[in-house]
């Protein structure tokens, strides 16, 4: 791929990212405050000389952050407020490899540790939520419209399992960016490779909802360990094949 392809196809990503760090800014200022109402797609695209995809991302990213909801019929709507500029971990400062892979070992202190928390701690309720999640995660994009979505939210459900407040709002802090594949889309290109890789990632989910769901704390520890792990092993080789194919 050219470097020209590759910007080409990196600027409707950064010009969303750039429209929800606005929306976060109005937030953080009061223009916008918590149960308001946003405006509609036709009037964001307008004000802010974006598409409608560029609007509908930024939308989707706020929602997957825990900043908005959607309610169908009615509008978007603000949920919670953006941790202020001085907090430097957030979605807008996850740009480059380097920063997915220091996050994914930052992931591997918290979310092993939650893992165990939720096989100890979490309620029937708790449980049925994440199996859903997970339901949802396997079924695929075909049937859940966004995989990266649906594995953030297996991952919030685990948080929110937990019982712990602050797990929950840092997860939601980091919205979507804590999923390798919003950055590495090229760690499943072609579709061999694609099945191969979404399989893995699949089984290991799964072993993660067994443990926790069986109560078994070290084996949910273990089996997040494995899958985060593995994660960076595979965002790894990704980086070498995107190497190699720029080569």
């Amino acid at each position: 791929m050219s470097d020209s392809s590759s910007a080409a196809q990196n600027k409707p990503r950064r010009m969303a990212e750039s429209l929800v760090e606005r929306f976060a800014q109005r937030m953080r200022e009061g223009e916008l405050k918590r149960g308001e109402k946003l405006p509609t797609e036709a009037h964001i695209m307008a004000a802010e000389g974006v598409s409608r995809s560029v609007v509908r991302e930024a939308l989707s990213r706020m929602q997957a952050a825990g900043l908005v909801e959607t309610r169908h019929g009615v509008g978007t709507f603000v949920r919670d407020m953006p941790a202020p500029e001085g907090f430097t971990l957030g979605p807008s400062t996850i740009v480059e490899l380097s920063q997915v892979l220091d996050l994914l070992q930052f992931r591997l202190s918290l979310e092993v540790q939650a893992a165990g928390m939720a096989a100890e701690r979490a309620t029937p309720q708790a449980l049925e939520e994440l199996e859903q999640a997970l339901h949802a995660l396997l079924q695929g994009p075909e049937k859940s419209g966004s995989t990266i979505n649906a594995d953030f939210q297996f991952h919030l459900k685990i948080a929110k399992a937990t019982g712990n407040p602050y797990l929950i709002d840092i997860m939601k802090h980091l919205g979507t960016k804590l999923i390798p594949r919003t950055r590495m889309n090229s760690a499943y290109n072609g579709q061999s490779n694609r099945s191969t890789y979404l399989q893995g990632i699949n089984s290991e989910h799964q072993q993660i909802f067994d443990a926790i769901a069986s109560r078994q704390v070290d084996a949910a520890r273990a089996a997040m360990y494995l899958h985060l792990s593995n994660s960076r092993m595979r965002l790894r080789e990704a980086q070498q094949r995107q190497a190699f194919y720029n080569e």
